[in-house]
């Protein structure tokens, strides 16, 4: 995208600028991650940023910054609009959502968006085109119970194209603290059957579909991989191997993914997508080194992190997890906001001011993805 290629450019309303006391100008909002300062001595680019109100094409831009700025060079202006599109901070009023919504799936998702063009860095004509991208997207969610709940739910009402989920259980009592898709009338029902009634019901613009199965090794994840997706979205725990079974599987199908979960009042979230920084295993092992458990004789991990038979757990776990998963399987399926893969973050309700963010590299001797498995393949 060039800005020769924007018919009247402007401002995304979210990025709207102002001057600071000194005459620099903030552009971005003030959130960390999007914003920037940009230093103006001699004030045009402030009138720039007037200008492109999304009335004018380009070179009326130009030539409305020139009559207030006498003798400043046309290319300065271009190369100031361009840099400006380049950063992310600029979309074409003139450009109209994609042919392929509906009216009703227009009305659905202008809310949404919004904030994809809030969060989106890429010079862009306009943001429908992440919405086009998810509407595009396979998603294989496996587990629907607390996390996976939430996250297909939130996949869903986002407008990702297609979802197919798994899950083996029927509905308990149990389950109702924090799995908010299924109700008391659904106790004794496949967890399968009573999800996909109320994700379609949900969006019926949205393909959902799913099956009754148990995942008991590598293989029944890559052969759920079979059919071709973007993205696998993990939220079931047991067996206790199935994480590294996904990263095997998804390594060999080489789909990215994502998986999440709680520990109590610790919710965190994966992101991984194959050859682009550390895979499951290799940040499980850097996590193994980096802790200090200062364990006595004879003590193993359980000591300092006991295993239960259930995950103490209520709805605000579940939902932060499936949230923040959800967030994590948009992101990458769109790109906004852009994450560099190989880490895994979350939060601690026992103290929200000590965000969990652990970021490890690549190890040429993972035995999943290092360079004997890389030869391998």
């Amino acid at each position: 995208m060039t800005i020769g290629a924007i018919r009247k450019p402007r401002v995304k309303p979210e990025h709207r600028p102002y001057r600071t006391v000194d005459g620099h100008i903030r552009i971005g909002s003030v959130i960390y991650g999007i914003g920037a300062e940009i230093r103006d001595p001699d004030g045009w680019i402030w009138t720039l940023t007037e200008a492109m109100d999304g009335a004018r094409s380009p070179t009326e831009v130009a030539e409305a910054v020139r009559e207030r700025h006498p003798g400043l060079p046309e290319d300065d202006v271009l190369q100031a609009m361009s840099e400006l599109l380049a950063a992310g901070f600029l979309e074409d009023a003139g450009a109209a959502p994609p042919a392929a919504f509906s009216d009703r799936e227009h009305n659905r998702y202008v809310r949404g968006v919004p904030l994809l063009r809030w969060m989106d860095r890429e010079p862009r004509a306009t943001a429908w085109e992440l919405q086009l991208r998810l509407r595009r997207s396979r998603v294989l969610l496996v587990g629907v119970g607390g996390t996976g709940g939430f996250a297909a739910q939130a996949l869903v009402s986002s407008g990702v194209g297609r979802l197919h989920c798994v899950e083996p259980d029927v509905v308990e009592l149990s389950n109702l603290n924090r799995q908010l898709l299924f109700r008391e009338a659904d106790i004794g029902r496949p967890k399968i059957d009573a999800a996909l009634a109320t994700l379609r019901a949900l969006n019926s613009d949205v393909t959902v579909t799913g099956e009754r199965r148990t995942v008991r090794g590598p293989y029944d994840l890559a052969e759920l991989l079979t059919p071709g997706y973007d993205l696998l979205v993990l939220c079931a725990d047991h067996p206790s191997e199935i994480r590294g079974w996904a990263n095997a599987a998804c390594l060999a199908a080489r789909t990215p993914w994502a998986d999440g979960g709680y520990r109590g009042p610790l919710v965190s979230v994966g992101v991984h997508v194959p050859g682009d920084g550390a895979c499951w295993e290799c940040h499980r092992a850097g996590d193994r080194e980096r802790r200090d458990l200062r364990l006595g004789p004879d003590q193993d991990e359980d000591a300092a992190s006991p295993r239960m038979p259930w995950n103490p757990v209520n709805a605000v776990t579940a939902g932060l997890s499936g949230s923040l998963l959800a967030h994590a399987a948009l992101a990458l399926l769109t790109g906004a906001p852009p994450m560099e893969p190989g880490f895994r973050f979350g939060f601690n309700l026992v103290r929200p001011e000590d965000p969990a963010l652990d970021r490890f590299g690549r190890r040429t001797d993972c035995p999943a993805c290092g360079s004997a498995q890389r030869g391998a393949h």
